[in-house]
């Protein structure tokens, strides 16, 4: 007895028979394993330089060669904290109007690109068929595009919510730790934003702790003086 093949499998048949190699897992933070799986070909946004961070640390931490486009808008020191190879980094601090092409560019050559679009391209947005070019780029590379701000068809959103921070009285004390909830989104932001509706999963961190470790909410804070060093 013979069973159908299912749709995962005729889907990777016709990757190969269209000469793209079919997606495959690329290593996560263990903050976001479970809640988000980084895939090759894959796009994924965030609203924090934090959020980025984190999904670049995976694939870096296993050796990965990451491009960071527009670099000077970056904590290059908070990345490395997060588990950034800064040494496996290529640094494009500001390619003006051609980030466009810069990112292309890299993506034919690094496993992951970063990229935070600047002003102008952030008020007009990116067209569809720049777009549509380069996720062609990266599911032929087998690459994986990082982006802080917005991008069409993205294939997750992640955004910070509920942000608080331990450690500070009323006109007294020292920031110590942070807490937030990270929000996954799919499908396409309505109206300038994203949907509530579209949220697929949730999940409260530390962002960092006390010991300046990102890790899941299990426990009460602890009170302890430690100055936060981190990105936003």
């Amino acid at each position: 007895m013979t069973t159908s093949p299912s749709l995962a499998e005729l889907r990777e048949r016709v990757q190969r028979l269209e000469g793209r190699p079919a997606a495959q897992p690329v290593a996560t933070h263990p903050a976001l394993s479970g809640l988000v799986q980084l895939q090759t070909g894959g796009i994924y946004t965030t609203d924090s330089a934090t959020l980025t961070g984190l999904l670049m640390a995976g694939p870096s931490g296993e050796g990965a060669w990451c491009g960071v486009v527009g670099s000077s808008v970056w904590g290059l020191e908070a990345l490395g904290a997060l588990g950034v190879r800064l040494d496996r980094c290529v640094l494009v601090p500001d390619p003006q109007d051609s980030w466009l092409e810069v990112t292309a560019a890299l993506i034919d050559v690094l496993g992951v690109v970063v990229v935070s679009p600047p002003a102008s391209a952030s008020r007009t947005g990116v067209s569809e068929t720049d777009a549509s070019r380069v996720a062609a780029r990266l599911r032929k590379r087998g690459g994986v595009l990082l982006v802080r701000g917005s991008w069409p068809r993205a294939d997750a959103r992640l955004s910070l919510t509920d942000v608080r921070w331990t450690g500070v009285g009323r006109g007294h004390g020292h920031l110590q730790a942070r807490q937030a909830t990270v929000e996954v989104h799919r499908g396409a932001p309505g109206s300038g934003a994203m949907s509530r509706a579209s949220v697929a999963a949730t999940r409260r961190l530390w962002l960092p702790d006390v010991d300046q470790v990102v890790r899941r909410v299990e426990t009460a804070p602890v009170e302890v003086p430690v100055p936060l060093r981190g990105v936003g």
